[in-house]
């Protein structure tokens, strides 16, 4: 993996933790659901920390991991067609600016994203019915194999078109959260006790209630990620320290100021009128996007002052190993959520407190963090990267040096 940019295994490393302390409220049951998924009429430590979440976290995880996505197939793509010898493929210059337009039916490069989209589908399938129906791994598989053409070949007016599209999409229908107010849980597979039954509630959440609204909420991110990786600003920060000092500010800056609203809601500490309210969830989603956008300049400022001092330190090196075994992290992080907290296994999430929730979230990422380190120090692959270059290539990685 020598032949990876850090600063994307970085961003991808540290948004694990976003994505693990997001998720970890999403099993608690028993205290019905109220903004965002959190329990309603939140208290003390619960309303602190829902409110940090809702400012940091909460919506601005999974956007920074989409737009590392489209940043990892462009960089795909990119590789797989310079090297001709082992594609057959087009070089750079065969990207058209017209969408897919022109491009050939049997295009190699196109082939070997779609194979991979494939894969992550059958993953993300599996992920959703076994575990945890809120999985987003088959939406990112679900572009890749629909979007392919434009992820790879698209031109920046198109991607730029279905990223403002997808985007503004995806703002309106997170009008009614902050409206959220229900004594149901929200996902009835976690308080199944029978494991037959929770894997059938979960097959009709993920397939009717996620898989699209994921899709669609992670299209506009992957577009502009794949606008990112283009740049090279992300590939090579050192060249563009000055940019991406401006995003990270103004990214995290939009993300923490368009979440507070929200934020003070779900604490219990504004209650607005209801035509302000519908408002507060678009705001939040749209200035989600930007604080990933932040969260992503931050990782490339990082990995250039590494570049600058001769290499990142122990944790900088753990979080990147973490990062290039990101899957295997993010279905390690389903593994210990379902066992502690769904009813028909431990059934820890009912009444848990938020906060208890939360740290749990932080100590499993942590885990991850530690066992990725040492795979990375062993010289091995995460078990989900081999089984997808299996499914994509069909053959086993090289073993690494």
């Amino acid at each position: 993996m020598a032949d990876r940019y850090p600063a994307p295994d970085l961003a991808r490393g540290a948004a694990l933790l976003l994505i693990a302390v997001a998720n970890a409220h999403t099993f608690v049951t028993g205290r019905g659901i109220g903004v965002r998924g959190y329990p309603r009429d939140l208290q003390g430590a619960d309303a602190v920390v829902a409110a940090v979440q809702l400012v940091l976290v909460d919506g601005r995880g999974y956007p920074l991991f989409a737009l590392l996505f489209g940043f990892g197939i462009a960089t795909l793509a990119a590789r797989r067609a310079t090297t001709g010898a082992v594609t057959g493929g087009p070089g750079p210059a065969a990207r058209t600016t017209a969408g897919t337009a022109g491009t050939p039916p049997d295009d190699p490069v196109l082939a070997t994203v779609r194979r991979r989209g494939a894969a992550l589908l059958a993953v993300g399938a599996a992920h959703a019915v076994l575990l945890w129906h809120g999985d987003i791994v088959a939406a990112y598989g679900l572009l890749a194999v629909l979007l392919a053409g434009l992820l790879v070949r698209g031109s920046t007016t198109a991607l730029v078109t279905t990223a403002a599209g997808t985007i503004a999409l995806t703002v309106l229908l997170y009008a009614p959260v902050a409206l959220t107010d229900s004594a149901q849980t929200a996902s009835p597979s976690l308080v199944e006790p029978g494991v037959l039954a929770a894997a059938s509630d979960r097959f009709g959440e993920w397939l009717f209630g996620n898989l699209l609204l994921s899709a669609v909420g992670s299209a506009g991110a992957a577009a502009l990620g794949v606008l990112l990786a283009r740049s090279g600003r992300l590939a090579a920060p050192g060249r563009h320290r000055r940019f991406l000092t401006r995003l990270a500010v103004a990214g995290i800056a939009a993300g923490v100021l368009g979440g507070l609203p929200l934020a003070l809601v779900a604490a219990g500490v504004w209650a607005p009128p209801a035509g302000i309210a519908l408002l507060l969830g678009p705001l939040h989603a749209l200035t989600g996007y930007a604080a990933g956008a932040g969260y992503a300049a931050v990782a490339g400022l990082v990995a250039d002052r590494w570049a600058r001092r001769g290499g990142p330190g122990p944790v900088g090196r753990a979080l990147v190993a973490t990062g290039q075994r990101s899957l295997s992290a993010y279905l390690a992080q389903s593994v210990a959520f379902v066992g502690l907290f769904a009813a028909w296994t431990l059934g820890l999430g009912a009444g848990l407190p938020v906060w208890a929730a939360t740290l749990c979230g932080a100590g499993v990422w942590l885990v991850t963090v530690l066992v990725a380190d040492r795979s990375a120090r062993a010289g091995r692959r995460g078990p989900a990267e081999t089984l997808l270059r299996l499914l994509t290539y069909g053959r086993r990685p090289a073993p690494q040096r």
